[in-house]
């Protein structure tokens, strides 16, 4: 049986972008409870979670049996076209210190767009429909962003970008997705494929995702495993909570206990020969839950199905 790679992110210790900094869950507990819980790797967190000078960071990795560095996440808001040169500079430094600490496999830019900062698109998380998008032109800037950024990000460091759909943000629904991969460069950008935000941008209750993984097979280069729970995705689509009352409701639950078909997508990973690591994200708000124990039984329900990856 193939060896499955599973790490886990500090948003599922609360770290989510747009939060009180302050209720943050320092990253050297974060880290260590990671390790404990028994993942080999992890992402970078916000600009400055982490230590950002490249030894001090490889030195609180090694410390730690060695963890993977796996990725960052960076936020640009792609449709204004006067945050590209921000965005391409800061994704750039963040891709350095990346690739100063990178093994295998290479980790890689995760770009999104600034999602949760958009009032509407904030409002209407999960239950987006059409007309309530981006128009003809500003798809053309969004994309030329994107392209921009992740061509910066190679050319400075080798290292590759994912785009990570979600909700919140103009690249929610299968669509969108669809969209923004039609007029991006398959080799420039890839996608990394989130399983809960793609349950949950599709404004469905079904949870089937073997359409989007195979719509997206050829740009799929990263997977993230997030669970959806049903009823509460539900009840937000009916009394229209936004994004961040539905995070609090706990829309985004431990792996196993939503809808998510996990074994299934493990299965479609080993017939492509999946080679890179798959990264849990239980999104939580500062504060919320029990990192710690949500890691370990999410650690416990991978390794009770990691079967299926043969």
């Amino acid at each position: 049986m193939k060896k499955l790679l599973v790490g886990n992110a500090p948003c599922s210790w609360g770290t989510l972008e747009h939060q009180d900094a302050s209720k943050q869950i320092p990253f050297g507990r974060m880290l260590d409870e990671l390790a404990e819980t028994g993942y080999t790797a992890t992402e970078l967190g916000d600009w400055g979670y982490m230590p950002t000078d490249p030894v001090e960071l490889r030195a609180e990795l090694t410390r730690r049996n060695d963890l993977t560095m796996l990725g960052a996440f960076v936020p640009v808001a792609l449709k204004d076209p006067n945050a590209h040169a921000a965005g391409t500079a800061l994704a750039v430094k963040t891709a350095r210190l990346l690739a100063a600490v990178a093994s295998e496999p290479k980790p890689y830019l995760v770009l999104a767009d600034d999602n949760g900062t958009d009032p509407i698109r904030t409002k209407l998380a999960g239950r987006i429909s059409a007309g309530q998008g981006l128009s003809k032109d500003e798809w053309k800037t969004f994309a030329r962003g994107a392209d921009g950024i992740a061509r910066a990000v190679f050319d400075e460091t080798g290292l590759r970008t994912v785009f990570h759909h979600h909700c919140g943000g103009y690249v929610e629904t299968p669509d969108e997705i669809s969209t923004l991969l039609d007029l991006t460069s398959p080799e420039l950008l890839g996608l990394v494929f989130d399983t809960g935000h793609f349950y949950f941008g599709s404004g469905r209750n079904d949870c089937d995702f073997s359409a989007g993984l195979n719509r997206f097979a050829h740009r799929i280069w990263y997977v993230h495993l997030k669970d959806l729970q049903p009823q509460v995705a539900d009840q937000s689509r009916k009394e229209q909570w936004d994004y961040f009352a539905s995070l609090h409701h706990g829309v985004f639950c431990e792996l196993g206990k939503g809808c998510v078909d996990f074994p299934s997508l493990l299965k479609w990973l080993a017939r492509r020969d999946y080679q890179g690591y798959v990264l849990v994200e239980q999104d939580v708000l500062p504060g919320m839950g029990t990192p710690k124990e949500s890691a370990l039984r999410n650690r416990e329900y991978i390794h009770s199905i990691e079967s299926n990856f043969a």
